[in-house]
C-alpha cells in the first residue's frame, strides 16, 4: 500500500471511528486494508458513501461495513462464512480479525475478479466461491460467525443450519419498507434476534449468473 492510500485509509478510519467505537482490532483493520482496489468505478474512494462495482452491483459504504463488522463478533474467530463477496472488501476486513473467511459470491464475474484481488493483495486467507449464497458453504460448516452482504426478508434456514451453536449471524433484514442491520445469537434451538442500525443493501437472490 502506497504512503498516499495508507494516509487515505487511516484518515477514513478516524471518521468511521468518531461515529461508530471500534475496537483496536477492527480499527486496525480498516487502516491497514486498502480502498481503492476495491472500488473500481469511483473517483473517491474514501468518502463515506456506498460506491457502484459493476454487475449493477455495489460496496457498502465503509460506515456500514465497520457496522456490521462489529455487530457480527468476530474477532479472534476460526471461521467465518460471508453471502455476497462483492468486491471482497468486506472479506478483507474480516480477513484482518479471524483466521479464516468463506466468502459466496453469485455472480461470476465478481467472484473471479474477488479472487484476482485477493491474491494480488496476498489476501490468503479468504477463499471466495461462485454459488448461489442461499445454499450457503457447508463443506466447511459450522461456521463461528455467519455475514450477509445482502439484505433478505428473512435468514435462510440453511444458513442458520451452519451456524455453530453459540455463533452470531448478521444481516440486512427487511421490516416495514426499511432494510435493518440484525444481529442474531444460536443458543441451541434457539435465536436470539436483535435489530440494529438501518442500513441499504442489494438483495439476497436466488441462483447464480455468469456475466
Amino acid at each position: 500500500m502506497s504512503s498516499l492510500e495508507a494516509a487515505k485509509c487511516q484518515k477514513m478510519s478516524d471518521e468511521i471511528a468518531n461515529l461508530v467505537e471500534l475496537t483496536p482490532l477492527v480499527y486496525k483493520a480498516f487502516s491497514s486494508t486498502p480502498r481503492t482496489p476495491f472500488v473500481p468505478v469511483s473517483i473517491n474512494a474514501f468518502k463515506l458513501d456506498a460506491h457502484p462495482i459493476g454487475s449493477n452491483q455495489w460496496i457498502s459504504s465503509p460506515l456500514t461495513v465497520a457496522k456490521m463488522t462489529m455487530a457480527l463478533e468476530a474477532e479472534n474467530c476460526d471461521n467465518i462464512l460471508e453471502i455476497g463477496c462483492g468486491s471482497g472488501y468486506q472479506a478483507a476486513i474480516l480477513a484482518k480479525v479471524a483466521r479464516r473467511v468463506f466468502s459466496v459470491e453469485r455472480i461470476e464475474a465478481l467472484a473471479n475478479s474477488a479472487k484476482a484481488l485477493m491474491k494480488n493483495l496476498s489476501i490468503n486467507n479468504v477463499f471466495i466461491r461462485f454459488d448461489d449464497g442461499n445454499l450457503g458453504w457447508r463443506s466447511y460448516a459450522p461456521y463461528d460467525r455467519i455475514i450477509l452482504s445482502c439484505f433478505c426478508q428473512s435468514v435462510p434456514p440453511k444458513l442458520f443450519d451452519q451456524l455453530r451453536d453459540g455463533g452470531i449471524l448478521v444481516a440486512p433484514v427487511a421490516k416495514d419498507g426499511k432494510q435493518y442491520i440484525t444481529q442474531y445469537k444460536k443458543s441451541g434451538n434457539q435465536i436470539i434476534c436483535k435489530t440494529l442500525d438501518e442500513c441499504v443493501f442489494v438483495p439476497l437472490l436466488d441462483g447464480t449468473e455468469q456475466r
